[in-house]
């Protein structure tokens, strides 16, 4: 039991990022999308694609902070240390987007593009510092023996190569945002989402090239797992396959293809992170073992959290997809 906590909240956390990245992803590149409009009725129907899931989506940001607090102590506070400038970015951002889609239907036609803006503001923010600091860990956090955070400043987790995938993240979730567009739209904005994904397929594609070629020439030390694992090949493979499924789908005029292969490239660039990481969960300072918490702490949340919440969760998050899968009625609007 004691061997195998670890690793069980270990797996879980990694799920639940996976899970926000994911479904949270395509809601934020929703709203980034939405500052290239000003067709009001248009603005209308991407909020009517995303308004029964959006919120419901950041729950599997809380299930990891939370497992992370629970089960891993050493890396929340050495985080929280390190990111706290773009964690309070993150909030912002997600603060002000809830409040400007709520706010927007209830305003005046003046003050409607003050939380428009603020919808895609908060939507760019939050992306971005997301991007950043994923960033921020493959390149490196200086950290002590004891694995305590050991930058200087707020701005410690600041370099070219963090701002790169800041905007790397912010194009993905662009990518995915359209997509989902396309999948649960119909008509002019369906049409819209199709002409998107092309521009922003390339953009992550050279974005990808960019990253590999700089962590090459930065000799990050991630770039040497792939010499000692090659079989980390598999997933830059499944990511190749999901470009063939979006392309596929474009010319075939198959909505729900370019969201897969979109969710698909998203699930090989997370796997070839963490599979290249482990067994640290801080890269390369803090191993699993290491960061993890007292057996007894693990056992006593695996009881609780571990077999009760987060089966729910799932549950939950299944029958929400299910109940509204589909695609939005012409005539919808949210909320």
């Amino acid at each position: 039991m004691s061997a195998f906590l670890p690793s069980f909240w270990a797996a879980v956390l990694a799920l639940g990022l996976a899970l926000y990245v994911i479904l949270d992803g395509f809601d934020l590149g929703v709203g980034i999308l939405f500052a290239f409009t000003r067709d009001e009725a248009v603005r209308r129907r991407m909020l009517s694609a995303i308004s029964p899931v959006w919120d419901g989506n950041e729950t599997w940001l809380i299930i990891g902070g939370t497992v992370l607090w629970a089960a891993f102590p050493k890396v929340y506070a050495l985080i929280l240390s390190a990111f706290y400038l773009p964690i309070c970015l993150m909030l912002a951002g997600l603060i002000l987007r809830g409040v400007a889609f709520e706010f927007r239907q209830k305003a005046s036609e003046r003050t409607r593009l003050v939380w428009d803006l603020g919808f895609a503001a908060g939507s760019l923010v939050a992306a971005f510092v997301q991007g950043a600091a994923v960033g921020a860990l493959v390149h490196g956090l200086p950290v002590t023996p004891e694995g305590r955070f050991a930058g200087d400043g707020a701005f410690a987790w600041v370099s070219s190569f963090s701002l790169l995938c800041g905007l790397g993240l912010c194009l993905g979730d662009a990518l995915m945002g359209a997509a989902w567009l396309v999948l649960k739209s119909d008509g002019p904005l369906r049409d819209r989402g199709y002409r998107t994904i092309p521009g922003l397929l390339a953009a992550v594609l050279v974005f990808l090239a960019f990253a590999f070629t700089a962590a090459l020439e930065m000799d990050l030390p991630v770039m040497h797992r792939w010499i000692d694992r090659p079989w980390l090949a598999v997933f830059p493979a499944m990511g190749v396959l999901a470009v063939i499924l979006i392309i596929r789908g474009l010319r075939r005029r198959k909505d729900s293809w370019p969201f897969a292969g979109a969710v698909t490239i998203f699930v090989a660039a997370f796997a070839t992170l963490a599979a290249s990481f482990l067994p640290y969960i801080v890269p390369f300072s803090l191993t699993i073992k290491e960061a993890a918490a007292p057996v007894r702490s693990l056992a006593f949340i695996f009881w609780g959290a571990g077999i009760v919440v987060l089966p729910l969760t799932l549950a939950y998050t299944v029958m929400v997809y299910t109940v509204f899968k589909g695609k939005v009625a012409g005539g919808s609007e949210y909320p």
